[in-house]
């Protein structure tokens, strides 16, 4: 149905206004008497047999909501009937900022991708944490962090750092996002010793944030698809020397090669990150290499063109312990989660 009926018409207006508009649609139809229950019954898969403990955290199934989708945390109460077993929130920075100037969003629709370059636009801290406030408790939560555009480089560790104190007790997880292709100034967020600086920092902050109520929460670092062989040794070398709890791979890519989409739209698009099933491969490659070359030492979560069950089952086979979708719950709909969760069941 949605496929046949819904996409093909939400296909025909701006990517960006269609995101709110669906917001304000699935906002709505939560408030009616027992569309909750609807929801739930038609796309959750509850099975203990789903359940995956990873990095100290227990969660009810391996398919999760990647960041950048409900970026100030408005909707994951309702998000979380459709089936997910985590949904990260963000990118999320000290101050509220606008981001890049629109048109930013644009869909690739031969590739089954997008293209974005939004800029970390969010409301900031302060809304994120009015919003986390509302927490049923149905889902896990990561917390994905970043700094303010405008942010001076000897201060993007007090950025971090900001958002990750303020956001502890409300969040399970973190994710350091040191790898999106769309805020300036990126240069020293790949450089690794700024990153143990970086990484250094935040876990202190978790050691002295542990009180009786709130355990120390675990983190992660969000890598870049378009690393080198060289660059991701350094990762595995990174995650050895500062035991961080895991990586998210991958945020999305720069590269625009064996694309469909004729050069004309591409130059009319302009610059922006690639993401959906463009990437697939590239993705599932960076999580084979880090696994393979690691002896699968750390947790790793796979994310980055999962359009259908196959996709997901691909990224979990090359070393992935769960799995993200963003673009592909676009494309495919939300009875992709179940999708994805069924054939987890019949693969066991």
């Amino acid at each position: 149905m949605y496929k046949l009926l819904i996409r093909p018409i939400l296909f025909l207006f701006d990517p960006e206004k269609v995101h709110y508009f669906t917001f304000s649609v699935i906002k709505f139809l939560h408030k009616i008497p027992f569309v909750p229950g609807i929801i739930r019954s038609m796309f959750q898969v509850n099975d203990k047999r789903l359940e995956r403990t990873v990095f100290g955290i227990t969660f009810k199934n391996p398919v999760g909501l990647a960041a950048g989708f409900d970026k100030n945390a408005v909707l994951y109460n309702e998000l979380a009937n459709f089936g997910f077993g985590f949904i990260e929130i963000g990118t999320i920075t000290p101050k509220g900022q606008i981001g890049n100037p629109k048109k930013r969003l644009f869909r690739l629709k031969d590739d089954q991708g997008i293209i974005n370059r939004m800029g970390f636009n969010n409301d900031g801290i302060e809304a994120a944490i009015n919003n986390l406030k509302k927490n049923k408790g149905q889902v896990i939560i990561g917390g994905n962090l970043g700094k303010n555009t405008d942010t001076l480089p000897e201060n993007y560790t007090s950025n971090y750092c900001e958002v990750f104190k303020a956001l502890h007790p409300y969040v399970d997880y973190f994710v350091l996002n040191v790898s999106c292709p769309n805020v300036g100034s990126h240069a020293k967020l790949n450089d690794k010793g700024y990153l143990i600086e970086l990484i250094t920092a935040c876990q202190q902050l978790n050691t002295q944030m542990v009180t009786e109520r709130s355990r120390s929460k675990p983190i992660l670092l969000k890598i870049a698809p378009d690393l080198n062989n060289i660059q991701l040794d350094e990762i595995i070398e990174l995650i050895a020397e500062t035991k961080i709890d895991g990586v998210i791979a991958s945020n999305t890519s720069t590269t625009r090669d064996n694309l469909n989409a004729s050069k004309e739209r591409l130059s009319e698009i302009g610059n922006g990150g690639v993401s959906g099933q463009p990437i697939k491969a590239q993705s599932t490659n960076v999580i084979k290499y880090l696994a393979d070359n690691s002896n699968k030492s750390f947790p790793i979560i796979g994310v980055g063109g999962i359009h259908s069950a196959e996709d997901a089952l691909e990224k979990m086979n090359a070393g992935a312990d769960l799995v993200q979708i963003y673009t592909g719950f676009i494309y495919e709909g939300p009875s992709l989660v179940k999708k994805i969760n069924k054939a987890i069941l019949q693969q066991q």
